[in-house]
């Protein structure tokens, strides 16, 4: 009786066990960003995520910026899908083109993995191999119908009658990045970032700071202590802008606002330009762009309790948040625009290159001093007289990037 009942067990067990396998299917997602685009990096963590909760998915990555067998390879699935390319990140699964990434998107794709998996679905990539054993025929082959679905947030489009039909969805809240816009953008970058800098370097009361500090020093007779203490004072100022640049940087990438700080920066960049103005045309009016007039006293009582290298180098870390009014303005707008464009190694480059032309011209002083070439005195006289223009080439280049940023907006470049 016990070897009847086992054999029965084994009979309805077997079948069971042979439906649940074959209700796993394998299923393939062709996956074309960017390298250097956000929206591609957050489908990318997405889709890695979804690869560690289905063991059946396989992911299978093109990047298209820097390559040009991705870009055709692009061109070719676009072709078989009946589509045009609208930008990266792209992914293709079973008859299914999704552009953009978004919670929607999410949704939408973690439930077309799921259906694969229980249903079971063509690799992308099948479609494109007997169109490259016979190109000929892409002229001559119909192309599928396409049907755009507009997705909002938890709607998953209905079951498709056709099979064969392609479903374009395109995001809501992450609009899908082009190559060439990107190109643009990041053509865009550099430039942005340098005269960003240079408007910061040129702030008068970046120049008052090293002036008063190098006149302490050579207060002492020591042309060799000011030079020390120089380049030690703008090592320092390098160093601090430089971390207070990429804490500020990962804290907009982690609490997921690129977008919205973009907008808060532009506008900025536009009132700092403004204000800058107003600087040339009524200096003293109101308020000034530079270190507040109450500030002052204590910032030269710092900077004369200066007497060595060492000291400078310390005193500089606080120096630093004396200078953040009158100097922070340029390099916020500029850590927007790359929370925006850039990764996070793309971006700590661009900072260093930043925070090293921010403290070029404390460097060039510090030398000239050190020389001959000039004195304290000297300087501190050019600065006074060239006050105002120096606020008129601040404000024209930071409006004017302020301009850019909302310009690559409405023609939907970011």
């Amino acid at each position: 009786m016990k070897n009847f009942l086992l054999f029965l067990l084994i009979l309805i067990i077997f079948p069971l066990a042979s439906v649940s396998a074959k209700d796993s299917n394998p299923v393939d997602i062709d996956f074309f960003y960017g390298r250097g685009c956000p929206h591609c990096l957050a489908m990318q963590s997405f889709l890695f995520d979804m690869q560690k909760k289905y063991t059946e998915l396989s992911v299978l990555e093109h990047e298209v910026y820097f390559d040009n067998e991705n870009r055709k390879v692009f061109q070719e699935m676009m072709n078989v899908f009946g589509g045009e390319i609208q930008g990266v990140p792209t992914a293709f699964i079973d008859d299914k083109v999704m552009v953009g990434f978004s919670n929607a998107i999410a949704g939408t794709m973690e439930n077309e993995i799921q259906r694969c998996i229980a249903e079971g679905c063509t690799s992308p990539m099948e479609k494109l191999a007997p169109l490259q054993q016979q190109p000929v025929l892409k002229e001559v082959l119909p192309s599928p119908p396409v049907k755009e679905v507009k997705v909002v947030e938890e709607q998953i489009p209905e079951q498709l009658e056709q099979p064969s039909e392609i479903v374009q969805i395109i995001g809501d809240s992450s609009p899908s990045e082009e190559p060439g816009k990107t190109k643009i953008i990041n053509q865009l970058t550099i430039p942005a970032v340098i005269f960003a800098a240079v408007v910061d370097a040129i702030n008068p009361c970046a120049f008052a700071v090293l002036i008063i500090l190098l006149t302490t020093i050579l207060a002492a007779h020591s042309r060799r202590k000011a030079l020390f203490s120089g380049l030690a004072f703008s090592s320092s100022i390098f160093i601090s802008y430089l971390l207070m640049g990429v804490g500020l940087y990962s804290a907009i990438q982690v609490s997921g606002i690129s977008s919205s700080f973009y907008v808060v920066v532009a506008t900025l960049a536009i009132l700092i330009g403004l204000f800058n103005l107003k600087d040339y045309l009524w200096y003293g009016k109101w308020f000034v762009m530079e270190v507040p007039m109450s500030w002052r006293p204590k910032l030269k009582m710092l900077l004369n309790g200066v007497t060595s290298a060492p000291g400078a180098f310390l005193i500089g870390f606080v120096i630093s948040l004396f200078l953040l009014p009158c100097t922070s303005g340029p390099y916020i707008v500029i850590l927007g625009l790359l929370s925006e464009v850039a990764t996070r190694n793309v971006a700590f480059a661009y900072l260093v290159l930043y925070n090293f032309i921010f403290v070029l011209p404390m460097l060039v002083i510090t030398l000239a001093v050190y020389y001959g070439i000039t004195t304290t005195e000297r300087a501190e006289e050019w600065r006074l007289k060239k006050l105002k223009n120096l606020h008129l080439i601040a404000g024209a280049i930071i409006l004017l990037l302020g301009i850019g940023m909302f310009s690559a907006m409405v023609l939907g470049m970011l």
